[in-house]
Order: structure tokens, then sequence, then C-alpha cells
């Protein structure tokens, strides 16, 4: 589970923010950016020693000022449960490594295309018994033979 997936999921919710000085506050998650900065609502800060409180309506917090965010259990096990869901949905789609558009290496629509008198597919130098040159695979969606030279468009199709 990546940070900021995890603090993305937990808006609106109860946190802890702990600074480098040792300063806490404790407050609603209002927003969170790709940098850590987050912004709390309702948030009641703590002093280092512990012995001063002050309660503010909104507080914005920089990223890089930061030492770690306690956040409640069921928020994480909600986060993983829905990045579950998604990546199942994203596997149903064709998604994942190697999937989608053609499937993995080569399939689909020929990959690279013939090239040199290769078999479809990735390309490559020349088969024995193809024919040497140019033109010998379909290119990327052309007629066989048609003008596919190192992976080129072919011919338009008609």
């Amino acid at each position: 589970m990546l940070p900021l997936s995890l603090l993305n999921a937990a808006q609106g919710k109860p946190m802890l923010v702990e600074l480098k000085n040792g300063v806490t506050f404790n407050g609603h998650l209002v927003d969170c950016d790709q940098f850590m900065n987050v912004t709390l609502r309702e948030v009641y800060q703590t002093s280092a020693d512990g012995e001063r409180f002050w309660k503010m309506p909104e507080m914005f917090i920089k990223g890089n000022i930061i030492k770690y965010f306690r956040i409640a259990d069921s928020i994480l096990d909600q986060a993983m449960a829905e990045q579950e869901k998604q990546r199942a949905a994203g596997r149903q789609r064709g998604g994942g490594r190697g999937g989608g558009r053609g499937g993995a290496r080569g399939g689909g629509e020929g990959g690279r295309g013939g090239g040199r008198g290769g078999p479809p597919g990735r390309g490559g130098p020349p088969m024995r018994g193809a024919a040497n040159g140019r033109g010998g695979g379909p290119g990327r969606g052309g007629p066989p033979g048609g003008g596919g030279g190192r992976g080129g468009r072919g011919a338009p199709r008609q």
C-alpha cells in the first residue's frame, strides 16, 4: 500500500500528525497532495513537551516537516480492500503487466511488425528460408509484404 493512496483514503477521517520537532496535531484530514502536504480541520495542537494545547479551526502542514501519521486501523483495512477491488477490475479489462492493447509481447496487432522478413511479432533478424530484405512481414496493420520494413506502418488499409 502506497502512503499517498492511504492518505487519500483517510480524507475526512481523524488522524494524528507528529512533526520532526515533536509537536503533534490531532484533526480531521481535509486534503493532501503528492508532496504529503496536508490540511487538517478542527485541529488540536500539542506542544513538544506535552504541556500546552491550542485549538484551531484549520491547519496546513508541509510534508517535509512531518515525522509520521497515525491513522485508525479500520481506515487501513478499508483502503487495502478498495485497492484489491481496483486491481481485480483492472485485470478483467485486460490491464496489468503486458495486458491490454494486443496482449503480451507480439500478440494482437503484431507488436512491432514483421520488419526484415521475419514472422509477425517483435521484428528482428531474418528467419531461415524467409524472404530477405524489406517488407516480409505484415508490419503494423498493413497487407502482407506491403512496405512493412523495420516496423513501419505499411500501406494504408483500403
